[in-house]
């Protein structure tokens, strides 16, 4: 007889199995809501990290579009190899050999020009291949910080987060290198500056570096005798004073200028960069079409105000080499044999040198020595000497677009009072 209580029975196989089945699933369901716990606080710390390396990079990347301190340290890194450098005690001997030159050089472009230049012997100096770059990092950073805050708004807006902060300091970067490259090309060039700050709130006069080092390398390359090419050089760079200091309405029209083309360019920062690519690639295969490539970067307002900027510089350039062959003639021994040497040697240039002056621009510096100088010779032959003065009377009378290729062109409208 089988006996059976009411409600039970005995438990077999298949209820051990329902049991640990069961124990089974609450253990992945504590182990599933552990998991998602720990997710949810690595997200969540995750999260909170990249908000704050976010907010470290956007505040880095805001603090600047260029590292200037690294611009200076990498182009006088390049400088480091260069042959020729000098000590401080040769820089400072070779001091009063230009002194000595300025103070035969002012009182005969004075008596030239018909304008008197104070100061600007005492506003001298000889200066090495990295004190001409400390000099011109510091002005290239005055230049771009009138315009660095409304580009950083575009480019890194406030609280755009840390993809536009990486790129734009992925772009700093970049723009280091660049900059250091190109001050670094310059530096083992430049000879002598007029040093002036066009957007300076202070119209403190311009002062004049000699860049020794290069100077004196240049001299042996020529074969020239270093006393008459200082002189010769300094003539160049005094000359550029006199423009802007005996006229002062020069400095704030062509500040003026500047700053528009500045702003021009600042309210187009975000296509620009691919544009620039793109001109440089055209620029490199030859397809400019007759422009030059940055102008291929500028709307119809901007290439006018571009080409009338040109024009000044065109003159400003050309008057200096063209006063530095007639008023050298009283002052520097042998100057047809300096300048003929010194020319021909301009005009020849490496590959190397060739690409890099077509890519960062200073192409366009070369021929304002050469078109400016042959329009101002041009005006001086047709009219006479006396006739250069008035290119300096005003805004009015200075060369515009097509003036200087065409010569009469200025002549007709400034000289015979044509409105050709």
């Amino acid at each position: 007889m089988t006996r059976e209580t009411s409600g039970m029975r005995r438990a077999g196989p298949q209820d051990g199995r329902d049991r640990q089945s069961g124990r089974d699933e609450r253990h992945a369901s504590w182990r599933d809501d552990r998991v998602w716990q720990v997710g949810f606080i690595l997200g969540s710390a995750l999260g909170a990290a990249a908000t704050v390396v976010g907010r470290h990079a956007e505040r880095a990347a805001r603090r600047g579009l260029v590292d200037w301190p690294e611009v200076e340290r990498i182009a006088i890194g390049r400088l480091a190899s260069a042959p020729g450098a000098l000590d401080p005690a040769e820089l400072r001997a070779a001091g009063p050999a230009y002194a000595e030159a300025m103070g035969r050089i002012v009182p005969a472009l004075s008596e030239a020009l018909g304008a008197s230049l104070p100061g600007v012997v005492e506003r001298s100096g000889v200066v090495d291949r990295a004190g001409w770059v400390r000099a011109n990092t510091g002005s290239f950073a005055s230049l771009i910080g009138k315009l660095e805050g409304e580009l950083l708004d575009q480019v890194v807006p406030p609280g755009s987060g840390l993809g536009k902060a990486a790129m734009a300091l992925a772009n700093r970067w970049v723009t280091n290198r660049q900059l250091g490259l190109l001050l670094g090309f310059m530096g083992t060039r430049v000879l002598g500056q007029y040093d002036l700050a066009l957007l300076s709130m202070e119209a403190a006069p311009g002062r004049l570096l000699f860049v020794e080092e290069n100077i004196r390398a240049t001299g042996r390359a020529l074969g020239v005798p270093l006393g008459p090419f200082r002189t010769w050089i300094a003539l160049h760079e005094t000359t550029h004073a006199f423009e802007f200091e005996a006229h002062p309405w020069l400095r704030p029209y062509l500040a003026e200028r500047l700053e528009r083309q500045l702003r021009m360019f600042s309210t187009n920062a975000r296509d620009l960069g691919r544009e620039a690519l793109r001109g440089l690639g055209r620029a490199i295969r030859g397809e400019s079409g007759g422009e030059h490539w940055m102008e291929q970067l500028m709307g119809p307002e901007q290439r006018a105000l571009f080409r009338e900027t040109q024009a000044v510089m065109s003159l400003l350039e050309g008057f200096s080499d063209y006063v530095m062959d007639e008023v050298g003639r009283d002052l520097v021994p042998d100057v047809e044999r300096i300048s003929a040497r010194f020319h021909e040697r301009r005009a020849k240039r490496t590959p190397f040198e060739r690409a890099m002056l077509r890519l960062t621009g200073l192409d366009l510096k070369l021929e304002q020595y050469r078109k400016g100088e042959q329009f101002v010779r041009a005006i001086a032959e047709r009219r006479g000497p006396a006739a250069l003065a008035h290119l300096w009377e005003g805004p009015e009378t200075l060369p515009r677009d097509g003036e200087i290729e065409w010569p009469e062109r200025w002549v007709a409208r400034v000289l015979d009072g044509s409105t050709v």
